[in-house]
């Protein structure tokens, strides 16, 4: 599995229009299952994320997790990570797992985050979505296990 985290002040999703997701302060975590992927990656990269230590401590250190700052989590399903260049132009999205797997692993990861951190939000498999966020630092960090 992929992701990218960004630290975020505020962040958002919308959909035609309509707020269906947001957080204050926390992670927007734009997710992209692959081919291949499994529960138990799913479940290490949750655990990453929510240990990795990418928030300001009192001294400015990054020294703080998103549990130990209480932040929001956004989860967005962005299959566009598995994006392949190597052979033109336009991207080849076949490493990407197939659309029913790609859902049943975003489930089971936002299924998972919500039994263990609060508060979770998320966009909507699959959707035409806009993301809004306000970058904090900014810190955008890409993790793949």
């Amino acid at each position: 599995m992929k992701a990218v985290l960004q630290r975020v002040a505020q962040a958002r999703v919308e959909i035609a229009g309509q707020v269906v997701g947001q957080i204050g302060s926390g992670l927007l975590v734009l997710l992209c299952a692959e081919r291949g992927d499994t529960d138990a990656q799913a479940s290490r990269l949750l655990a990453k994320i929510l240990k990795l230590r990418i928030f300001s401590d009192a001294a400015g250190k990054m020294n703080l997790s998103l549990q130990d700052v209480a932040g929001g989590l956004l989860v967005v399903s962005q299959f566009t990570l598995a994006a392949d260049v190597a052979g033109g132009n336009r991207p080849s999205f076949t490493g990407a797992a197939p659309p029913d797997e790609g859902r049943r692993l975003y489930d089971y990861f936002v299924a998972q985050a919500q039994r263990a951190h609060s508060p979770v939000q998320t966009g909507q498999f699959g959707a035409d979505m806009q993301v809004h966020l306000v970058n904090d630092g900014p810190v955008t960090i890409p993790i793949q296990l």
